[in-house]
C-alpha cells in the first residue's frame, strides 16, 4: 500500500516487512530526529542509550565475545576430544561455510532493524501479528539462555587456564572444585563492576581490550611454530588432516560432533546486533561489524587451529592431562616452560576480556527483553536505565546472579560441559529462526537495509538453515554408547538446555500468551485506524478539549517514558 499526495490509499507492491507499526503509522518528531534516531523510532523505540559506539569499537566488543584464543583454547575437549587434528583444519574449514552464511544472514536483519532486541524484534515482526509473539518469545528466550551462559562459561575457562598455570608452577598442586568455583565468580563479579560503566568507559575498555586481543592471537601464531621444541616441529598432512576418533561414533559423526568447538568459538558476531542502539550510524556500521568479526574469526581461527594440528605430538595425552585444561597441555607438550606459561597468560588476558565482552552483550539483551516484558514480572527492575551511567546496571547484576548459580555445576562433575553445549545450540536457535521466517514466510516483501546480500540472501539463508537443522541433535549426542554411557559421561545438554525451554513454552500457552505481544512501542507516534492489528491506541482530547473518539481516522500511541533509577 501507498498513500498518494490527495492522502488517498492506492495499491501498489506488497507492505514491506519490517517494523512493529501497522501500515500507515508514523514517529511523531521524526524530522527533528538523528538518522539514527529516526531508524530506531520507525521501529517503535525511542532512543535511550547515548550512540557513543563507532563500527570499529562495536566490532571491538563482538571480537572481544568471539574471543578466539580463548574459545579455541577452552574447547579443546570437543574439538580435538572427539575428532582429532581434522577438527582443527577441514573440519573448520566445512563447518565456517555454513556458519559465515548465518552471519550475513544476520547482518542482512541487523540492517534492516538495528535495535537492541536483535534477532528477537526480527522473529515477532517477520511472524506477523498471529504468530509473532509466539516467535519472539521462543527466538528471545534462547538467545538470554545464549547470553547468560556465555559470561559464566568464559570465566570458568579463564580460571581453569589460571589454576592450570599453577600447577605447572607448583607440580604438587592440585586444583580443586570449589576453589574454580571461587575464583570463576571473582572474575565475574568484576566483569559485572566494568558493565555498570557508562557507555562510553566501556566501549574504550572493550577497545582496549581487542588490541590485546588481536595482538595476542598474532604474538601466539607466531610463538607457537617458533619455539616448538618437537622435532620434526612440524606433523605431516596425513597426521594434520586425519581424524583420531575419540568417541564410540562412526568416524563422520564424531567430526560433526566436534563442530561444537568451532560453533561455539564463532558465535559472539551477534554481540554487534544487540549494540546497535548505542552504535552511530547502525544501519551500516552493524552489519559491517558482524561480518568483520566472522570474517577475520573465520581466517584467524583457521590459522590458529592448523598450527595446533600440525604442532601436536599425543592428542590423547593433551585431552587426558592431569592439569585439566588441554590447552595448557598442549602448550607445555610442544613449548619450554617458560614460553608456555607466557603464551598461556596471554590467553588468560584475553579470556577475561572476552568475558567482559559476554557480560556487556547479556545486559543489552536482557534490557530490551524486559523493555518488552518477557521475564513477566521481574520486567519493571530489569528495564530501568540508570540515571547516573545511562547503562542496563539492574540487568547486569541480574545476569550474573544467574551466571553464579550455574556456575553450581561445577560440582557436578561433567554436568559443567553443558553450558558449552548450550552456548552453541541456543545461540544458533535464535540466529536462525528469524533467516528462517524470512525465507519462507516473508520472502520479498521483507525490506532491505542499506547494507543487503542481494541475489545471495535465498541461498545464504537456505545454507544456514540446513546447517542448524543437521547439527541440533549431533550436539546433543554422548561421547560414549551402550553400556559405557553412565551419569558422569551423559550429554546433559538436552536437560539443561530443553528443560527451561519447554518450561518458558508451557508458559507462554498457559499464561504469558495473554499478556505478551511482543515487541512494545514505547514512542509517541500518530497511528492511522487501517491495519491496527496488534498495535494498542491512546485516545488523546484535540486542542479544543473535544474527543476525537475511536472512530477518528487519527490517534496518538505512546508506551510514556522509560523509568529509570
Amino acid at each position: 500500500m501507498a498513500v498518494n499526495d490527495g492522502g488517498q490509499r492506492r495499491e501498489s507492491h506488497p507492505l514491506a516487512v519490517t517494523t512493529v507499526f501497522s501500515d500507515g503509522d508514523l514517529p511523531d518528531y521524526i524530522a527533528e530526529m538523528s538518522d539514527d534516531e529516526a531508524a530506531l523510532a520507525a521501529l517503535g523505540y525511542k532512543q535511550e542509550f547515548k550512540r557513543e559506539f563507532s563500527a570499529w569499537t562495536t566490532f571491538a566488543v563482538s571480537f572481544a565475545v568471539m574471543g578466539l584464543l580463548p574459545s579455541i583454547a577452552t574447547t579443546m575437549w570437543y574439538g580435538l576430544g572427539y575428532a582429532g587434528p581434522a577438527a582443527n583444519t577441514w573440519g573448520w574449514l566445512l563447518s565456517v561455510v555454513f556458519i559465515l552464511c548465518v552471519a550475513a544472514s544476520m547482518a542482512e536483519l541487523a540492517s534492516s532493524m538495528p535495535t537492541s532486541g536483535g534477532l528477537y524484534y526480527a522473529a515477532a515482526v517477520l511472524a506477523g501479528p498471529k504468530y509473532g509473539p509466539f516467535a519472539a518469545w521462543i527466538t528471545g528466550w534462547s538467545n538470554w539462555f545464549v547470553q547468560v551462559t556465555g559470561a559464566p562459561s568464559v570465566d570458568y575457562g579463564c580460571a581453569a587456564m589460571i589454576l592450570a598455570a599453577a600447577s605447572i608452577v607448583n607440580p604438587e598442586y592440585v586444583p580443586t572444585s570449589y576453589q574454580t568455583f571461587l575464583l570463576t565468580v571473582f572474575i565475574m563479579l568484576t566483569h559485572a563492576c566494568i558493565s555498570s560503566m557508562p557507555t562510553l568507559w566501556i566501549a574504550n575498555f572493550n577497545s582496549v581490550g581487542t588490541t590485546i586481543n588481536l595482538l595476542c592471537l598474532l604474538i601466539t601464531i607466531i610463538i607457537i611454530p617458533a619455539a616448538a621444541m618437537s622435532e620434526p616441529k612440524f606433523q605431516p598432512n596425513e597426521f594434520a588432516w586425519g581424524i583420531q576418533n575419540g568417541t564410540e561414533w562412526p568416524d563422520g559423526i564424531a567430526l560433526l560432533m566436534s563442530f561444537l568447538s568451532i560453533i561455539w568459538t564463532m558465535s559472539g558476531y551477534d554481540a554487534s546486533f544487540h549494540l546497535s542502539e548505542e552504535c552511530s550510524n547502525a544501519s551500516i556500521a552493524t552489519p559491517r561489524s558482524i561480518m568483520m568479526t566472522a570474517g577475520s574469526g573465520s581466517v584467524l581461527g583457521f590459522v590458529l587451529n592448523a598450527l595446533i594440528a600440525y604442532t601436536i605430538q599425543d592428542v590423547e595425552e593433551v585431552i587426558s592431562s592431569d592439569l585439566g585444561q588441554p590447552f595448557a597441555a598442549y602448550v607445555i607438550q610442544v613449548l619450554p616452560q617458560n614460553v608456555a606459561l607466557a603464551v598461556l597468560a596471554m590467553t588468560i588476558i584475553c579470556a577475561y576480556s572476552m568475558g567482559q565482552g559476554c557480560m556487556v552483550a547479556a545486559s543489552r539483551v536482557c534490557f530490551a527483553y524486559a523493555r518488552d516484558d518477557c521475564f513477566g514480572i521481574v520486567s519493571r527492575p530489569l528495564k530501568k536505565i540508570n540515571r547516573y551511567t545511562l547503562t542496563p546496571v539492574n540487568a547486569v547484576w541480574f545476569n550474573t546472579s544467574i551466571g553464579i548459580l550455574l556456575l553450581l555445576l561445577i560440582f557436578g562433575g561433567a554436568a559443567i560441559n553443558a553450558i558449552f553445549s548450550i552456548g552453541a545450540i541456543a545461540a544458533y536457535v535464535a540466529f536462525t529462526t528469524p533467516i528462517f521466517l524470512k525465507i519462507v514466510f516473508v520472502g520479498n516483501k521483507f525490506r532491505r537495509g542499506p547494507w543487503h546480500l542481494g541475489a545471495f540472501s535465498l541461498p545464504s539463508g537456505i545454507a544456514a538453515c540446513c546447517f542448524i537443522v543437521v547439527m541440533l541433535p549431533i550436539l546433543c549426542f554422548p561421547s560414549v554408547k551402550g553400556d559405557d554411557l553412565t551419569l558422569e559421561l551423559m550429554n546433559w545438554t538436552s536437560l539443561v538446555y530443553g528443560a527451561p525451554m519447554l518450561f518458558v513454552i508451557i508458559w507462554f500457552f498457559v499464561d504469558a500468551h495473554k499478556w505478551f505481544k511482543g515487541p512494545k512501542i514505547n514512542i509517541e507516534h500518530t497511528m492511522l485506524h487501517r491495519g491496527m492489528t496488534g498495535v494498542e491506541g491512546v485516545e488523546v482530547p484535540t486542542a479544543g478539549g473535544k474527543d476525537l473518539g475511536k472512530d477518528s481516522d487519527v490517534e496518538r500511541g505512546s508506551m510514556g517514558k522509560a523509568p529509570s533509577v
